[in-house]
């Protein structure tokens, strides 16, 4: 086989199903896909490491399938990270410019305020992203402004940190399924880069990463990241309400949910009854799929109210000018019409964009992390993403390859 150095290998850890994706640059600035894997994931719960041995086993059956359809052999990936750890923040810095003419060193030293932080000792800096600039009075600069004029210099800076424990399990699966972590990545923004264009950020934009045991968020407007968040809520919740309910198993509810589920009763153009197994019993109950539909909506209008609070505490709410839902749970039918109701704002499901090769398995919501993986690692020279992952990754991997070694 050969070596996946020169290839863009991503690895979405998930709460339902892990996902492994081999691709290469294209011409047109995306990707062609040559290879994917899937496994079921046992050992994660809203997005953290519960079980490491089952983890790192649904790893290396997405891996080996991934490596059988691509021809390779993987040997390096970036890393989606999630889950109810996750928090960010913005903050600011300011200087005085020493020359009246900006330089590189004003600004790396302006950052350098912004990030003069107090960060608890659980925590580690997973990604800063610069926002914008200000020159003297003159705000909502996006680029260094290098060359410039001015006598004061500020920078807005969004910074996102996670639980040094919880990101330590995921990139320990990871090496213990003999894989190298090139660098790790917050999964709503791998997302982002997937489905969102570049016109719904410049406008203002929410993506909703819809997943089985989170909901992530990230906010764009001007073309920058301007509030991100994980709320411990996803699909899991409606199958669960489901087989609570219901009085059936898990699995039951799941396959109830992906076969009959419907979120909007607007959808529903007839009565029907489902025969469903339930606990305990030797036949089959029956169940209307307006009840089956009730139950859903309801758990969908309430996480669709914590985002809407999630878009108020942000203090953005007035730059979201329209939303795409993606994600394994987006796909449950009515999804975007109840979020619009809620929301008051367009809602649109989104598939991944610029790839080529195998579209037809991949143009999915379900594969938005991971594909979003891959176009990611193409720009992996821009600085703002990687000034906080690569330390935090470097000091992870050192940690780590130091516990193995002894």
């Amino acid at each position: 086989m050969a070596s996946s150095n020169d290839l863009l290998v991503g690895l979405d850890i998930g709460t339902t199903k892990i996902c492994c994706l081999v691709a290469e640059p294209n011409e047109e600035g995306g990707v062609n896909i040559k290879g994917m894997g899937t496994a079921p994931s046992t050992g994660m719960r809203k997005g953290m490491v519960t079980n490491i041995e089952r983890t790192v086993t649904s790893i290396r059956q997405a891996v080996e399938e991934a490596q059988v359809m691509a021809g390779c052999r993987i040997a390096s990936v970036y890393l989606g990270v999630a889950g109810g750890h996750v928090n960010s923040f913005n903050t600011s810095g300011m200087i005085a410019v020493e020359n009246k003419t900006i330089t590189q060193k004003d600004i790396n030293r302006v950052k350098e305020t912004a990030l003069a932080l107090s960060i608890p000792m659980d925590r580690e800096v997973l990604h800063t992203i610069t926002q914008e600039y200000k020159v003297d009075d003159q705000p909502g600069i996006i680029d260094p402004p290098l060359g410039m004029n001015g006598v004061r210099l500020e920078v807005q800076v969004h910074v996102i940190t996670g639980a040094i424990s919880a990101v330590n399990n995921v990139v320990n699966c990871a090496l213990q399924a003999g894989l190298e972590v090139n660098d790790i990545i917050l999964e709503s923004v791998a997302s982002a880069e997937a489905v969102l264009t570049p016109e719904e950020k410049q406008l203002g934009v929410a993506l909703l990463d819809c997943g089985g045991g989170t909901t992530d968020i990230a906010l764009y407007s001007a073309n920058r990241i301007r509030h991100t968040a994980v709320l411990s809520m996803g699909g899991g919740n409606l199958t669960g309400d489901l087989a609570l309910s219901l009085h059936i198993s898990k699995d039951s509810a799941e396959q109830l949910k992906i076969e009959n589920g419907v979120c909007d009763p607007a959808q529903l153009t007839e009565e029907r009854y489902l025969n469903v197994p339930a606990l305990g019993e030797t036949r089959p109950e029956q169940v209307s799929l307006s009840m089956v539909c009730g139950l859903l909506k309801d758990r969908v209008d309430e996480i669709m109210e914590f985002i809407n609070n999630e878009f108020i505490r942000s203090g953005f709410d007035d730059q979201i000018h329209t939303v795409v839902v993606t994600g394994g749970s987006s796909l449950l039918k009515g999804v975007p019409e109840i979020s619009r109701l809620i929301l008051e704002r367009p809602v649109r499901r989104g598939v991944p964009g610029r790839i080529g090769g195998l579209t037809e398995i991949v143009r999915d919501p379900r594969y938005a992390t991971a594909v979003g993986l891959c176009l990611f690692s193409l720009n992996q020279s821009g600085g703002d993403f990687k000034g906080g992952s690569k330390s935090i990754f470097a000091r992870i991997r050192d940690r780590l390859t130091s516990f193995f070694r002894n």
